[in-house]
């Protein structure tokens, strides 16, 4: 079921390249990181499928979770003038590096396992 993360992160991107919306300076660190917890979250989903642990409540109560915790910590951060939102951003980063890891040695391991298989399967037609 790793379609319904990657079809959710399309659809966003679709509407934000057809939409023109126009986000406040005010709001950019904001957005950002929320963007960057939504990524996150979208990556997460997308291993979780491939790990066969993927929960359709899990992924979308974190997506929200993760993306207002984050603009909120942002926030939160602004008005104590601290940078609070680099914690969120070292944070999400070394998840989304992690995952994006885990997703690409899935992605080999079955690139492998179908040679392996196709290279059994033209033995057995040969001989």
């Amino acid at each position: 079921m790793y379609w319904l993360p990657v079809l959710g992160l399309a659809v966003g991107i679709g509407l934000g390249l057809v939409t023109n919306v126009v986000i406040p300076v005010a709001f950019t660190s904001y957005l950002s990181i929320a963007i960057l917890a939504a990524l996150d979250t979208v990556v997460g989903g997308i291993r979780a499928s491939l790990d066969k642990t993927f929960d359709s409540a899990v992924f979308l109560s974190g997506f929200f979770t993760n993306t207002l915790v984050a603009a909120l910590l942002a926030y939160i951060g602004n008005q104590l003038g601290v940078d609070l939102y680099l914690a969120a951003v070292v944070a999400f980063g070394v998840r989304l590096f992690q995952n994006i890891a885990v997703i690409r040695r899935h992605v080999f391991t079955l690139i492998r396992q179908r040679r392996v298989a196709r290279r059994m399967a033209s033995t057995k037609d040969g001989v």
